[in-house]
């Protein structure tokens, strides 16, 4: 009993402070539970919404499809064609560097696939865009890689578009290449996307509005190694139209074929329409190395080339025209009167001017010889004597409006406008006066005289129908996908210039025995059946000294002449113009006449001549120089 009173004064603990503690906490816990989930739901949600879905939910984009490129006959000279390149979302896998050199062995070698990413990086690539690391696998790599992909997280096969070019290197100038586009691209072109293709040179730059369509996408799902669960959206891309040129195809080859290994440079032209029939230049590059990136090595190997590969010799080279000048000077001569077809002069071999003697080519000279022997024999003491009672500054104005000097207005990227001299233009040029002497040389295309082989082309094309300066393009019609025609593009007048048809018949006539006289320097262009007119070129590299005569043969190969030749054929109803150089080849009715005809021989196949009249010159008083 006692023992019962004693634990009953024991004081009873007080149980209230410590469940008003307990449940102060309960109360702060919830609070912040509140709070973080406040902040995770209301404030971060957009945030966090966008990252699961990023990990959840990929926007995938769809290159459009590029149009395709044809001849003049609708047959495919460039297409694109599909590409199995390996691709990694670094932040879909846990260890990047692990993956890497898991994929590395799997492809075989080492491929700096971290220095991609790095790059990629570097260039400021989103979350979660893929890095293409790998191009171009072929089937067993492509095997490999699906068979393996549990053990590459991140790592994916993806099916690119490649431009392909199907005939390597022919026409490449022409066609030109693409490439990735780079940072500096980006500034400027809001649309394109790191990875895109675009047109770098040719016609894929000039064109590349035409042929690049509009890209697309794809809302995918993937699972937490990134791999494809399904397709929730896509937007369709819109492929490019497709480029009708005005190229033959297989002019193209056999200019490229008679050139052969040497340097140099040929433009065929309609001289009715002024549409480029084929344009070749050698050396040239395969434009297929450059689609998807080309590698650095190669790029490096290309433009340190000392035969300058990369280089449109039709458009960008620049040449003294050698002897096919003096078609410039009988017209200038005929129309400014310092000239008659019955004018003639006495050739030695040789004229003195001041102090210095002016050989012709051929060394025992021509004897008495009018202008029609002039051209046919190209006599160089006949047209020292026409240029100077012609004067620097007619011969001049006559080059001008006959197109020399100037651009042609080609859709490429780096024509060269060239070099017709005059008084004015040494006054600018070099703040010196013209010397009479300097004219002698100008009149057989040397000094400072320089053109392209498109300008005498379009040069031929003018004596061929009567004076009309066309602007010479390369693409006839633009095709939809469906095959409907979207655009055509007629033939452009730049210029008409009168020149008198009985002057231009006295021209034509001696550029047809050029080719087709016994005597004429250009009969390694005859073609039977179809009468021929042209004129050869011979353009010296380099000055000899003062009374030398040099046997071509006996100079390095870099040192001797430039062989040239132009036409137009047939003689009374031109359908073709030509112009060609062979660099270092010598006399240019050996060495570009013959391939000159090999192209003419290959049209008249392909186009048997129908007896059309010939072009109406133009009507007097029209744009005649001044």
């Amino acid at each position: 009993m006692a023992r019962f009173k004693r634990e009953k004064s024991r004081s009873v603990p007080k149980l209230a402070p410590r469940i008003a503690a307990l449940m102060a906490m309960i109360v702060l816990v919830l609070i912040t539970a509140a709070l973080r989930l406040y902040y995770l739901q209301v404030i971060k949600h957009h945030e966090l919404a966008e990252l699961a879905d990023r990990n959840r939910i990929r926007i995938q984009r769809l290159p459009a499809l590029r149009g395709l490129v044809f001849d003049r006959r609708h047959r495919a000279l460039v297409d694109t064609r599909p590409s199995f390149d390996a691709v990694i979302v670094p932040e879909d896998t846990p260890n990047v560097d692990a993956t890497i050199a898991r994929l590395e062995k799997l492809l075989g070698g080492q491929n700096n696939f971290s220095k991609k990413i790095e790059d990629a990086d570097d260039e400021g690539r989103p979350e979660y865009e893929p890095v293409t690391v790998d191009e171009h696998l072929d089937w067993s790599q492509v095997v490999a890689l699906e068979t393996h992909q549990m053990e590459l997280p991140g790592v994916s096969l993806q099916v690119t578009p490649r431009r392909h070019y199907l005939y390597d290197s022919l026409a490449a100038h022409l066609l030109g290449y693409v490439g990735e586009v780079t940072v500096k691209d980006l500034n400027h072109l809001p649309d394109y996307r790191m990875g895109d293709d675009i047109g770098k040179f040719g016609l894929e730059r000039s064109w590349e509005g035409t042929l690049r369509g509009d890209s697309g996408g794809q809302e995918i799902e993937v699972d937490s190694i990134g791999r494809r669960l399904r397709l929730l959206r896509e937007i369709p891309e819109r492929p490019g139209n497709s480029v009708v040129m005005t190229i033959d195809l297989d002019l193209q080859r056999v200019a490229e074929d008679a050139i052969g290994e040497r340097a140099g440079a040929l433009v065929a032209i309609d001289p009715n329409t002024g549409y480029i029939l084929a344009m070749a230049s050698h050396p040239a590059f395969n434009p297929n190395i450059f689609a998807g990136g080309i590698a650095g090595s190669a790029w490096h190997e290309l433009i340190t080339d000392p035969s300058h590969p990369l280089e449109n010799r039709a458009t960008q080279g620049i040449y003294p025209p050698g002897s096919t000048f003096k078609v410039v000077d009988s017209i200038a001569g005929l129309m400014d009167h310092t000239l008659t077809p019955g004018t003639s002069y006495y050739c030695s071999g040789a004229i003195w001017f001041g102090n210095r003697e002016y050989r012709c080519w051929r060394k025992q000279g021509h004897g008495n010889i009018a202008f029609h022997r002039a051209i046919v024999e190209s006599c160089d003491v006949f047209f020292y004597d026409v240029g100077q009672r012609l004067g620097v500054d007619r011969i001049a104005a006559w080059a001008h409006a006959l197109g020399l000097g100037k651009k042609t207005g080609i859709d490429l990227e780096n024509e060269k406008a060239g070099t017709i001299p005059s008084s004015q233009w040494k006054e600018r040029r070099f703040h010196e006066r013209w010397y009479p002497a300097e004219t002698l040389s100008v009149a057989i295309g040397q000094g400072y005289v320089a053109v392209t082989p498109i300008q005498l082309a379009v040069l031929a094309a003018e004596v061929a129908n009567g004076g009309t300066l066309y602007k010479p393009p390369f693409v006839r019609q633009i095709d939809a996908l469906d095959g409907s025609v979207v655009k055509t593009f007629p033939p452009i007048v730049a210029n008409q210039t009168h020149i008198d048809p009985q002057a231009l018949e006295e021209l034509r006539s001696a550029m047809g025995d050029v080719v087709n006289a016994p005597n004429g320097t250009g009969h390694a262009a005859r073609i039977d059946g179809i009468v021929v007119a042209g004129k050869t070129g011979t353009a010296q590299v380099v000055k000899e000294a003062q009374g030398a005569r040099t046997k071509e043969t006996a100079l390095p190969n870099r040192y001797r002449d430039h062989g040239w030749f132009m036409a137009f054929a047939p003689l009374d109803h031109p359908k073709i113009a030509i112009a060609c150089i062979i660099e270092h080849s010598g006399h240019g009715g050996s060495s570009a006449a013959p391939v000159v005809k090999a192209v003419m021989q290959r049209y008249f196949e392909l186009n048997p001549p129908q007896g059309a009249p010939l072009p109406a010159p133009a009507a007097a008083g029209e744009s005649a120089p001044v």
